[in-house]
């Protein structure tokens, strides 16, 4: 494992030999996560501060000179655009980590415009994927129970018929201790991915087109549209 800076470069390119780069967000989280590594595939892990520049609205050379998205290009080594090069990529596995909030799914989606824009390979050819840290821990008992979210948490207690249930709502990876985060998000055995995969290339256009352009109306329109599908809101004003 290495941070910020001081990724370790990565010998190896067969994907026989599976290697994952996690792109996580925020200094905090990297405690954990360096703490909870314990794994026999290689990794590394690569720390992001805040926001990412979004990609829809940026060329090529705005991408590059942005700190967070340049140390994601360079630790890939596949170049991007019109200078991307898939036989030049150092990981079989591209695993976004963010916190289970509104503004942890607010960054993925900034950094899947970018794969998206600017790395549409590793999209189509499944390299990148989105972990899936709980939200919630349950306790009941001497059982433990892990939400995803609202819902999930909601179909938890539903299903818990004796004892009182302990929740605690996790502020961030962060907060989790490194055994937990080890288990829940990391252990391979244990975590949950999700593989991000392009079905319809023109809905894909349209929809990142809508949502991170810089037209606020097409925003505004879509989330009127889509609205009434949410199950909860978890609004970060």
């Amino acid at each position: 494992w290495a941070c910020l800076g001081k990724l370790a470069d990565c010998a190896s390119t067969d994907p026989a030999n599976v290697r994952a780069l996690h792109s996580s967000r925020a200094t905090p989280p990297v405690g954990s996560a360096k703490m909870g590594r314990r794994c026999a595939t290689p990794r590394r892990l690569l720390p992001l501060r805040g926001k990412v520049l979004n990609a829809a609205q940026a060329p090529a050379s705005k991408v590059l000179e942005n700190e967070e998205l340049g140390n994601i290009v360079k630790a890939l080594g596949c170049g991007l655009g019109k200078d991307f090069t898939y036989e030049a990529l150092r990981y079989h596995r591209i695993i976004l980590l963010m916190d289970a909030d509104s503004d942890g799914h607010h960054i993925a989606t900034l950094l899947l415009t970018f794969f998206y824009k600017y790395m549409p390979e590793l999209i189509r050819r499944g390299h990148v994927y989105l972990a899936q840290p709980p939200l919630f821990r349950v306790d009941v008992g001497k059982e433990t129970h892990w939400a995803a979210d609202d819902a999930h948490l909601q179909r938890i207690l539903a299903g818990i018929s004796r004892g009182k249930p302990e929740i605690q709502r996790f502020k961030g990876l962060g907060e989790m201790m490194p055994a937990t985060l080890r288990d829940t998000t990391l252990d391979p055995k244990k975590r949950q991915l999700i593989q991000i995969a392009i079905v319809d290339e023109l809905r894909t256009d349209r929809t990142i087109h809508d949502l991170m352009g810089k037209d606020a109306g097409m925003r505004y329109q879509f989330i009127m549209e889509k609205a009434g599908e949410a199950d909860s809101l978890d609004l970060d004003i």
